[in-house]
């Protein structure tokens, strides 16, 4: 299958086709810390504390608060899954590019490894346990997709 090139923000990123709907090829990194997922009360307030790392995610439906911190920042009062690691997919993405979290949730799935995805304007984020860390990088590599050391 041919490759395509988009141009995005003046940046190159190479997409190699589709397979059964899915991205065939993404590159993806591996943040250096170990996160942990919380849950709060929905009316809760957002500490300011929470908005000083360099990756956190604060999302507030009707029913909760989760919040996604660096897992030394997490306090034992919370309810919250520590030992989660994070790999981003380098962009920016296109929006009208479909399929990219299936490209990585199948093959994880496949593989019996749990995901947390975070998606934001203009990448996508998915959080495996450190456990399966090595086995998800494995599995996303051949699926195809490029995982920077």
């Amino acid at each position: 299958m041919p490759s395509l090139r988009i141009e995005l923000g003046g940046e190159n990123t190479s997409y190699m086709g589709r397979e059964n709907g899915l991205v065939k090829k993404l590159e993806l990194s591996v943040l250096p810390q170990r996160f942990a997922v919380c849950r709060l009360d929905s009316e809760d307030a957002i500490p300011d504390w929470v908005m000083e790392g360099d990756f956190w995610s604060v999302t507030r439906t009707d029913e909760e608060l989760s919040v996604v911190v660096p897992e030394d920042s997490a306090p034992a009062s919370w309810k919250s899954e520590k030992g989660w690691r994070c790999l981003k997919v380098q962009g920016p993405l296109d929006f009208s590019l479909t399929g990219i979290l299936a490209s990585l949730a199948s093959p994880l799935a496949d593989a019996g490894i749990s995901i947390f995805a975070i998606s934001t304007y203009d990448s996508d984020y998915i959080l495996v346990r450190d456990q399966d860390l090595e086995q998800a990088t494995e599995a996303l590599s051949e699926a195809g997709h490029v995982i920077e050391a």
